[in-house]
């Protein structure tokens, strides 16, 4: 039987394995160590005692001193991963995010790098409330001279958190909430993923959904029952968002002729947008029809669950986008 295990296993797997392998590894962040609880979900549980809290150390609940550390002891050699609580806080951070992280390398001539990674989690559907759920990869994305990555699953964030933590440049690193406990295969131990390079999970040739995060796995689901009828999409999960692999997407979407977008960000102004666009630029006359995208209401998240599942994308809504862009003669499985 498979080896199974959750995200949260994953990642506190390849923090513990990148700091077993390179002591200029360490953790910032609010109560991550274990006197503290290991982090509110138990991500960096039991590295503290292993490693000392020299080199995971719980700070005060600031975020701007926690980047500004970060940022600090990269210059001088370290590679710090900074854990900004919830993904919404980056709001306060978002100075020393943008103005200082992303920029030094380009300020400096190249003559200093930030090799930091700062791990967030969000995500609606736990009733977090407005201010505890959304999905901002998109400003990040914006802001030149960040990587930003969102695994769907535990053997995909192991493989990308390595990767992160060996990149020169800042990396944004997402975990979402309401999948961080769902048990997935369990990753190749010492195994990285490239960032920047997407995941064809599953070929086919009548649409391409490109989308990244958990809903991956529910169009996993759903290209199943599809397959049933005939229906064979070719799913990319991008794992990466910026730099956004557009070969991958490029060659699918010349293949299948037609493109639906996912994802639970807000809609507008969204990745999607950018995804779309870059598709319809430069293969307008191999499209059957625009390209379809999906995601979160224009509003906020709302803490009603019943109306934080209508804000959401559905896998009605995605599943209604790839029957109307499936070729209109598809032959009838036997």
């Amino acid at each position: 039987m498979t080896e199974k295990m959750t995200m949260v296993q994953a990642v506190n797997a390849a923090l513990a394995d990148a700091m077993e392998a390179d002591e200029t590894v360490l953790l910032l962040g609010e109560d991550i160590a274990d006197k503290e609880g290991g982090g509110v979900c138990g991500v960096t549980a039991g590295l503290s005692t292993r490693f000392g809290t020299d080199r995971v150390k719980s700070t005060p609940i600031s975020e701007q001193a926690i980047m500004g550390a970060a940022i600090g002891a990269a210059m001088i050699g370290f590679k710090p991963v900074a854990e900004i609580m919830l993904m919404n806080f980056f709001t306060v951070a978002s100075d020393m995010i943008v103005n200082h992280a992303a920029k030094l390398r380009f300020m400096s001539g190249g003559q200093t790098s930030v090799p930091i990674v700062v791990r967030t989690m969000t995500g609606a559907g736990v009733s977090n409330g407005g201010q505890h759920s959304d999905y901002l990869e998109a400003w990040f994305a914006h802001t030149a001279g960040l990587k930003v990555v969102l695994p769907s699953c535990p053997a995909d964030a192991y493989g990308l958190m390595l990767s992160c933590i060996d990149d020169p440049d800042p990396c944004i690193f997402i975990e979402t909430l309401p999948s961080l406990f769902t048990p997935g295969p369990a990753p190749e131990r010492g195994r990285k993923i490239p960032i920047g390079k997407a995941n064809v999970i599953r070929q086919g040739g009548h649409v391409s959904v490109i989308a990244y995060g958990r809903i991956v796995n529910s169009i996993a689901t759903l290209a199943e029952k599809l397959s049933g009828e005939g229906i064979e999409i070719e799913l990319i999960d991008l794992r990466t968002i910026s730099p956004l692999d557009l070969d991958t997407i490029l060659a699918s979407v010349r293949k299948t002729g037609a493109a639906v977008v996912v994802h639970e960000a807000v809609k507008a102004f969204g990745p999607g947008a950018e995804i779309s666009s870059a598709i319809h630029e430069r293969l307008f006359d191999a499209l059957r029809a625009p390209v379809k995208r999906i995601g979160a209401k224009y509003a906020p998240v709302p803490f009603s669950q019943p109306l934080e599942t209508a804000s959401l994308p559905s896998i009605g809504e995605v599943e209604a986008a790839i029957r109307a862009l499936a070729p209109a003669k598809i032959p009838v499985p036997a």
